[in-house]
């Protein structure tokens, strides 16, 4: 009997240091954006900004790289996109380089074999155009933020799980989706190859392309996401081939216990499986909560209405 009440006791103190460490954590990561905020928002523009694999200056041209995937086919969009990316990588390198000879910026994009994608001679040499009024790698910008808390998180009658899930394994969730161009435009700019993809890679890409600031934790697949002093925590589960294609009901219970317990805003889970009919009782009983899996990906999608 003794050590029975013990081993009830360490639990509840790993409970209550557990959900301590993940609070701190939120109000810290809280505190960075703030100060993030003063300082200009750099916090925020960190999380939208497409990757970039090199920088050059090679005589008069500064030469920008991006990792993002290509269509065989030029995007002119796209690639607009991009040089005003490269104009904002020029901008920050200027603190630290000379570029008072560069007089036009190179673009290069793609993986494997990069191509030069656009090109921009410069207003005089060293000077840089002004930023454009409205950062295209910021979809708030363009359409409402479908994480928001007021965004509708609970889904319509039409909005059903699976009652059975197929026994074939399950093809790369990006292949099935329809994703309107602007919003592919978007993911392919934050290095999001939608061939490819997972549905936990398109929701985070999708999230920071929104505004959001994600902080890793030291469990894979669990993070949370900052915006506008809100965290939500958000859990993801991959799928590998072979694998059953429809989430554990545990799982879906631990992620509901995690929840109740991390100090966060709201909780998002996301899957390239199906879910069990659980999940509405769940979403039903507890509103913070909202999963996005398989059957839900496309209509999740279809509610930003992008062109």
């Amino acid at each position: 009997m003794p050590e029975a009440i013990l081993a009830l006791v360490v639990v509840l103190v790993l409970l209550f240091a557990g959900r301590a460490w993940l609070r701190n954590r939120a109000e810290q990561k809280l505190q960075e954006v703030e100060k993030g905020d003063s300082a200009g928002g750099a916090g925020t523009a960190e999380a939208s900004r497409a990757p970039v694999s090199e920088f050059h200056v090679v005589g008069n041209e500064a030469r920008v790289s991006f990792d993002v995937p290509l269509d065989d086919e030029d995007d002119e969009v796209l690639n607009e996109i991009l040089l005003d990316e490269a104009m904002e990588v020029l901008r920050q390198k200027k603190h630290s380089l000379p570029i008072g000879d560069v007089h036009e910026v190179v673009v290069f994009a793609g993986r494997g074999q990069p191509r030069e994608v656009a090109r921009s001679k410069l207003p005089s040499p060293g000077v840089l155009p002004p930023p454009p009024p409205v950062s295209l790698l910021h979809l708030g910008n363009v359409t409402h933020d479908p994480f928001a808390k007021d965004a509708g998180a609970q889904p319509a009658a039409t909005y059903e799980t699976k009652a059975d899930v197929p026994a074939d394994e399950l093809r790369p969730i990006g292949q099935e989706l329809k994703i309107p161009k602007g919003l592919e435009r978007g993911l392919r700019a934050a290095g999001v190859d939608i061939g490819t993809a997972t549905g936990p890679e398109i929701v985070v890409g999708l999230m920071k392309l929104f505004g959001y600031l994600i902080e890793a934790s030291p469990e894979p697949g669990v993070f949370n996401a900052v915006k506008d002093g809100e965290t939500t925590l958000v859990v993801t589960e991959g799928y590998q081939p072979g694998e059953h294609p429809e989430v554990d009901e545990g799982r879906i219970r631990g992620f509901a216990g995690r929840f109740s317990m991390s100090g966060a805003n709201r909780g998002l889970f996301v899957s390239d499986k199906y879910a069990p009919f659980m999940i509405y009782d769940l979403e039903r009983n507890e509103p913070r909560l909202r999963f996005l899996t398989r059957e839900r990906l496309q209509e999740f999608i279809d509610s930003m209405a992008m062109g």
